[in-house]
């Protein structure tokens, strides 16, 4: 029973792989794009499952025993504590770990080179507009990709 709680390596082990995982994560997923972190595509679930499949064992060193995931579990949900927390008191921080809103539509203009160099196609803007209850893109005073991904639509005046 003692062979479930018995570590295969220092307990610093996990948490330095625990460390280097989650900031190459966090860098890969800040690298694909807000549209991957907003509107997940089928092809953007099949690679979030593979990446945690090809981190995997970097992050656990082929450590089975239960003590190893709960330092792991712990190490991982004390980064995301962390990041939540000095993202929340440092505007520069948050500007680099969560990116910054971008503008994509304004007076009825849609920014199509914004939208390619986001990764956003027309498709899901049109989707957005549709989600707003803006008929077209005449009626759009301001539409803005913000950081989680998602597109905000603020209609004109008249358009209400």
């Amino acid at each position: 029973m003692l062979e479930l709680f018995q570590l295969s390596s220092p307990w610093w082990h996990f948490v330095a792989r625990g460390v280097v995982i989650y900031v190459l994560v966090m860098v890969l997923m800040r690298l694909s794009g807000k549209r991957a972190l907003g509107q997940f595509t089928p092809f953007d679930l099949v690679m979030l499952i593979l990446i945690g499949n090809a981190v995997q064992n970097g992050i656990n060193g082929g450590e089975n025993s239960l003590s190893g995931a709960l330092l792991m579990a712990g190490t991982l949900a004390a980064l995301n504590y962390l990041t939540a927390w000095l993202t929340a008191r440092s505007v520069f921080l948050e500007q680099i770990i969560e990116g910054q809103a971008v503008i994509v539509a304004r007076d009825g203009k849609v920014f199509a080179d914004v939208l390619r160099r986001e990764l956003v196609s027309r498709d899901d803007f049109d989707e957005a507009l549709r989600t707003n209850n803006v008929r077209s893109v005449e009626d759009v005073e301001l539409a803005i990709l913000e950081t989680n991904g998602t597109i905000s639509v603020i209609p004109k005046p008249e358009a209400k």
